[in-house]
């Protein structure tokens, strides 16, 4: 039975690193680079390199250095230059984020459309019990209200106005 299990779940883990690759060969060109370029100024090396850039650019321009200053204190030119690369940065920041939305979203819908089927079929099961314990003369009034409720098909709308009601926003 145990290799049944393990089969299943690396059946399952394939099937899902599938829909996940899939995913990743979808995107678009300007996914792809927004993606690269995100995961590059998301790391140490890159928040090292502009450190050593800043302490340079304000050694060169502070008069400690024999050199002419181009940009003299309050380092305008560094400014802008930040500026525009913190704007763009945050675009390609976004655009991944809005890329990984939609697929957590994508995720989420998948997640409910499995729990409902999920639910109908234990409800299935629970009814064939029912039956069975019926034709074999199991009585069950100490928990005949809870498997009539639990019987009742679950009205989705009714779940969600109840969330929208009972959760807070």
């Amino acid at each position: 039975m145990a290799y049944k299990h393990a089969r299943r779940l690396r059946r399952n883990v394939h099937e899902v690193a599938g829909l996940e690759r899939d995913a990743l060969n979808k995107r678009s060109i300007a996914d792809r680079f927004s993606d690269t370029l995100t995961q590059v100024t998301g790391s140490t090396p890159f928040a090292l390199v502009h450190l050593a850039w800043f302490v340079i650019w304000i050694i060169l321009n502070s008069g400690v250095s024999s050199l002419k200053a181009f940009d003299p204190f309050p380092f305008s030119l560094l400014t802008l230059l930040v500026s525009l690369e913190a704007i763009f940065l945050t675009v390609f920041v976004l655009m991944s984020q809005n890329r990984m939305t939609h697929q957590a979203d994508r995720r989420a819908e998948m997640d409910l459309q499995v729990d409902l089927l999920a639910e109908q079929e234990l409800t299935l099961i629970l009814y064939l019990l029912r039956r069975l314990c019926q034709k074999q003369g199991v009585r069950l009034d100490d928990i005949a209200e809870r498997l009539r409720d639990l019987l009742e098909e679950t009205d989705v709308h009714d779940v969600a106005s109840r969330l929208d009601v009972e959760m807070p926003s």
